[in-house]
């Protein structure tokens, strides 16, 4: 089978659409029946037209498009999706079109596949942008509808995509994510021990890893902390790691601030980004991992810390109950209250913790991405065989 991929997050591997993209074509290659791929990616003035890239488990063929004047932005990330790839796909006569994330061409010739992670735009206000945006998420909206087969991250969003963009159950196809395989408990003292002096961490600490847009719900995790911090002796400190927005406002609200106006300076640690290689040990290391997200497609962080052996704290909201299984505690997301109680029996009951660990382990062991790379394969055939 020769498959084409919508490569436009490929150089952006901090992105979510990033990650899976290389995550997807690694594993699709080191199948014994995977495809020939060809990834087309936006031109840029130093790309030639094609070109090899090499990749973990094996090669891929690289097409760069090019637009016919010249386009801010915006536009062309339009064009590119809506025009170049579809069109370059029929000229490289690939069998399955595969757009990685919410942005499949309206007018797709032959099968395409589209992955939708999440429908946050439709859901969520504060994500719906400006009337143009708006437009763009009507139209691939309206693209999605006419693929051939559209892939989801969870059951939560599998309801998500029928009930709003109104496509047929049997069209969209669950295939859950994974944990990337780095993620595993460390034990190395000496790995551990250079993480902490690299972030300067001393003593217990719970963990916050992930976004600062309002979803992610910082401003509960910084309520409850401080309520844990008023009402016990408990010494731990609360780490918050990813890079910080540049400026405050009420879409990304800057938690040094919120710290500052609850007198918790002295007790949040804002170690900024985290490069992947760092993550294991930080995981591992920390007391609890606590995630109150408001919605989820998925949801990696929680999973990433469950592979490394780390109790975790996270939302019964969206597709995280159904992610975490038995392996992580699950509170309401709006209840600064109840998480604060939780983060509280957790951080002074450590049989409990080894045991919420064991069995977050257990439940990361049941995602792979060798498991999502064939449940992929097989949609790309049915899709072919639907013409």
């Amino acid at each position: 089978m020769r498959l084409g991929i919508n490569g436009f997050f490929w150089n952006q591997e901090t992105t979510g659409s990033g990650q899976y993209t290389h995550q997807l074509v690694d594993e699709l290659l080191a199948l014994p029946d995977g495809p020939e791929c060809v990834l087309f990616r936006p031109h840029c003035k130093r790309a030639p037209t094609s070109t090899i890239a090499s990749t973990r488990k094996g090669k891929v063929e690289e097409r760069f498009l090019s637009w016919p004047a010249p386009l801010g932005e915006n536009l062309a990330k339009l064009w590119f999706e809506q025009v170049s790839f579809p069109q370059a796909c029929l000229e490289q006569k690939v069998d399955v079109a595969h757009v990685p994330y919410f942005a499949a061409p309206f007018q797709a010739r032959g099968s395409t596949v589209v992955t939708v992670h999440d429908l946050i735009p439709l859901i969520l206000p504060a994500y719906r942008g400006s009337i143009l945006v708006r437009w763009y998420t009507r139209l691939v909206a309206a693209g999605a509808r006419r693929a051939q087969a559209v892939i989801t991250d969870s059951l939560s969003s599998k309801r998500d995509i029928t009930t709003l963009l109104e496509i047929p159950a049997a069209r969209v196809h669950v295939v859950h994510l994974a944990a990337n395989e780095i993620f595993r408990p460390v034990r190395d003292f000496q790995a551990l021990a250079a993480m902490r002096q690299k972030y300067d961490l001393e003593g217990e600490y719970v963990l916050y890893l992930g976004g600062f847009d309002h979803r992610k719900n910082l401003k509960m995790l910084l309520l409850a902390f401080a309520a844990l911090v008023d009402d016990s002796s408990l010494k731990a400190r609360l780490v918050i790691a990813g890079p910080l927005p540049d400026r405050e406002s009420s879409f990304l609200p800057d938690p040094r601030a919120m710290a500052q106006r609850w007198d918790l300076k002295d007790r949040v640690s804002f170690i900024g980004w985290v490069p992947d290689e760092d993550k294991p040990a930080l995981y591992s290391e920390a007391t609890l991992f606590v995630f109150p997200s408001l919605y989820e497609g998925f949801g990696l962080p929680p999973l990433e810390a469950m592979s490394c052996g780390t109790a975790v704290i996270t939302s019964n909201r969206g597709s995280l109950p159904e992610v975490v299984g038995d392996g992580a505690m699950l509170v309401d997301p709006q209840d600064a209250d109840g998480l604060a109680r939780a983060m509280n029996a957790l951080l002074r009951d450590e049989v409990q913790r080894k045991e919420l660990s064991a069995k977050g382990m257990e439940r990361a062991r049941v995602f792979s991405w060798k498991k999502t790379a064939t449940q992929t394969m097989e949609i790309y055939k049915s899709a072919v065989a639907a013409g």
